[in-house]
């Protein structure tokens, strides 16, 4: 189905047709499609568009990545169906690895996840060979491969409220991109860009261009308890 440039819903249309083109494809998981139709909501809330809270967040997401000394892209089924070839651009951007991690989780999603980074320009992609078991985490997202076991920052897509609090135990930092402000994955991670993917994605790849053409790279403050009341307060409204 061709939805028309004139239509008001034409983004959030085309969006849906990759979560559902990639559900097809077995990339996306059934609790997938329930999981976006949630932080869609979040995002008629917000106007669908990015407020002034979360391009700071992602401007301070953009400088810890480039701070960091071992950074990873932790990739779900959601995210290598609605942007991966803006995830390659990030990680190349930010020198960062990219590695699958799902929570519904067989080896042909993991695979399917993989082909999907590769074909969008991926050189290298981790979590296909797991050899670690993140402490104190009983999902099958507990295995990781080196990527994310030696990362030091951790960028997660959407809700995933356990790993990142697992993550933080292990002295990890966390950046999440969550649509709802509410969650526990918005609340533990040290930056939360409530925000959607589609933008938030894109705007954090064009704040590390501009802090690198100026020779910008270090950590930018950011209060993400003042950030998030701030959202939802938005949201509220």
């Amino acid at each position: 189905m061709t939805i028309p440039e004139s239509h008001p819903r034409k983004a959030s249309l085309d969006v849906r047709h990759r979560l559902t083109e990639g559900f097809r494809r077995g990339l996306v998981a059934e609790a997938g499609l329930i999981a976006h139709g949630r932080g869609e909501c979040f995002d008629y809330l917000l106007g669908e568009r990015t407020r002034v809270q979360a391009a700071g967040a992602e401007k301070a997401a953009a400088g810890l990545l480039l701070a960091a000394g071992n950074p990873v892209i932790s990739v779900n089924g959601n995210a290598a169906a609605i942007v991966p070839r803006e995830l390659v651009e990030l990680a190349e951007a930010t020198g960062a690895k990219l590695e699958v991690n799902l929570f519904y989780r067989t080896r042909k999603r993991e695979k399917l996840v993989a082909a999907a980074l590769r074909t969008a320009g991926a050189r290298k992609v981790y979590g296909l060979n797991k050899k670690h078991m993140i402490p104190g985490l009983g999902s099958m997202r507990a295995n990781v491969d080196d990527a994310i076991w030696q990362a030091d920052v951790v960028l997660v897509m959407l809700e995933d409220g356990d790993r990142t609090e697992a993550l933080k135990r292990m002295g990890k930092r966390v950046i999440a991109v969550d649509l709802n402000p509410l969650s526990r994955t918005a609340k533990k991670a040290d930056i939360t860009i409530v925000d959607n993917l589609v933008r938030a994605i894109p705007n954090m790849i064009k704040y590390v261009r501009q802090m690198e053409k100026r020779g910008k790279t270090k950590k930018i403050k950011f209060n993400n308890k003042k950030n998030l009341k701030l959202m939802d307060k938005i949201i509220r409204a």
